[in-house]
């Protein structure tokens, strides 16, 4: 969240009293007490190790941390040396950027030797050089709340550009020049971004402004590493910071540009939701349905749910606006963005069918809608189901309370609906009555493409009449192939890549 009005430059830091340094330590202890074990081990062999970065930050705003990152003056090969005999188990992945990962009981911590990145101006890849220096290795860091450290054995705090009156103010600033360091890495224009939404601070104005006149270079960053930071910033506590953020200094227009598209302007003469502050809305409403956790998927639907609208605006007669289909071009914008972005091909299926599918209950009506369409509402949504009741909820976002009231009770109804048809039909997996080896049996023909099309008639039998009973079934089966002039020398060679069923002969799992 930017704050243009407010100085938050460094205030000169009085130095901690004994008392604050021991509460610092003990805090700081808590986070790997074995940590203090290996501190030992590299100074009886002249080498220096500091608990460093996120750990550190997260000890001293008392939040959880999975992560135990060390840095050392030592190389790579020194560090190996200094380990062997005592860590569990060791791997080297990251020994080229000089990192070493171990294991030591129930603790994994990673040591990088102290070093700075940064980008040539037209490679995707940093240069690694190491350093000696710990101030040195905490001043190339992204910002001065993770450019804090505590010297081991002894958790000493060494905190030279006072991240530490940075945590009290809750407030980003880089140790050194913002232009400096988004220069060396514009990744951390996006971490910005991301830390505003998992810690809900502020971020100083020098920042952003550097970040607005720096945004196109983050086309630099590979894929990869720029949908990393999305994903942690949209999982945030407080996502609205980190993307009004990227909004606003224009990296949104390079990384996501979908999303400041839903500015649309509104005028006295074409009155309508501001799409850009719906889709928020949205997003936050969403998160308030979640049970375990932040849920990318359902997030990244209610975030780009309306993204087909500026394409599909059209003024209507008497001041009206229409976005016919834009849940269709929607679904299709976004599975675009997921895969430029390189998003696993499961997370793009889901929140592109959940933004398809998230305008469907509004033909519900008052309830109109027969058990079949139920059936086909539930079928079409799989197992998106929960995500997409959470969806639909979370999409009503009138000021209107009466009508606010009406859509919630309406899917309530829905809900109930869905619940009766599943507890008489097994709903969560509607299925033929009729499986694959008994359509071939019935009508005489071989495992091919004609048991396909059969079972896909049977399938939408089902889902028009529910369960008739496997005798109605398979007369219907037999009225539907007589009608298709359907005989046993249709059966097909036995390729069952058209079957619909799981395998050609193997129908009942279908």
């Amino acid at each position: 969240m930017a704050v243009p009005n407010q100085n938050v430059s460094p205030e000169p830091q009085a130095a901690p009293s004994t008392a604050q340094r021991a509460a610092v330590a003990d805090l700081l202890r808590r986070v790997a007490p074995v940590a203090d074990e290996l501190g030992a081990r590299f100074a009886a062999a002249g080498h220096e190790l500091a608990l460093v970065g996120g750990p550190v930050r997260d000890a001293l705003l008392r939040r959880p941390t999975k992560d135990v990152d060390l840095t050392t003056d030592a190389p790579p090969e020194k560090i190996l040396e200094i380990i062997d005999g005592w860590a569990d188990a060791v791997w080297t992945i990251g020994i080229e950027f000089g990192t070493v990962g171990l294991r030591k009981g129930d603790d994994q911590l990673e040591i990088t030797t102290y070093r700075s990145e940064s980008y040539d101006p037209k490679s995707r890849k940093p240069e690694v050089s190491y350093g000696t220096s710990l101030k040195e290795d905490l001043r190339r860091r992204d910002f001065a709340v993770n450019a804090m450290a505590a010297r081991l054995p002894g958790y000493e705090l060494v905190d030279p550009f006072g991240g530490l009156t940075d945590l009290h103010r809750k407030v980003l600033r880089t140790p050194g020049r913002p232009e400096d360091s988004f220069s060396d890495d514009p990744l951390r224009m996006m971490r910005a971004a991301r830390f505003a939404s998992q810690l809900g601070f502020a971020v100083a104005p020098d920042v952003v402004r550097a970040m607005t006149d720096m945004a196109d270079r983050i086309e630099i960053v590979s894929a990869e590493r720029v949908r990393d930071e999305l994903s942690k910033l949209v999982c945030g506590e407080h996502p609205r910071e980190g993307l009004a953020l990227l909004v606003d200094t224009g990296l949104a227009a390079h990384v996501l540009p979908e999303l400041p598209k839903l500015r649309l302007e509104i005028d006295e003469h074409h009155r309508h939701k501001d799409v850009y502050e719906h889709s928020l809305i949205v997003l936050e409403q969403a998160i308030a349905q979640e049970e375990d956790g932040p849920d990318l998927v359902l997030r990244l639907a209610a975030l780009l749910h309306d993204i087909g609208k500026p394409r599909t605006r059209r003024f209507e007669a008497g001041g009206r606006v229409s976005f016919h289909h834009h849940e269709v071009v929607g679904a299709k914008m976004t599975r675009k963005r997921l895969t430029a972005l390189r998003y696993p091909k499961e997370v793009i299926a889901e929140v592109s069918r959940l933004v398809e599918l998230h305008l469907r209950f509004h033909g519900y009506g008052t309830g109109e809608w027969t058990d079949s369409a139920v059936r086909r509402y539930v079928r079409d949504a799989g197992p998106l189901l929960k995500r997409l009741h959470k969806l639909t909820r979370a999409d009503c976002t009138t000021r209107n309370k009466r009508k606010a009231d009406r859509l919630r009770r309406t899917y309530d109804d829905l809900e109930v609906r869905i619940d009766r048809l599943a507890e008489e039909e097994e709903l969560a997996s509607i299925r033929p009555e009729i499986d694959g080896n008994e359509i071939q049996e019935i009508l005489g023909i071989r495992p091919g493409p004609a048991v396909g099309r059969a079972y896909k008639f049977l399938l939408e039998l089902r889902l028009d009449q529910g369960m008739v009973g496997k005798e109605a079934a398979a007369a219907e089966l037999r009225r539907w192939a007589a009608e298709e002039g359907l005989t046993a020398a249709d059966g097909g060679t036995g390729d069952a890549s058209d079957s619909g069923t799981d395998s050609g002969t193997g129908g009942g799992a279908a």
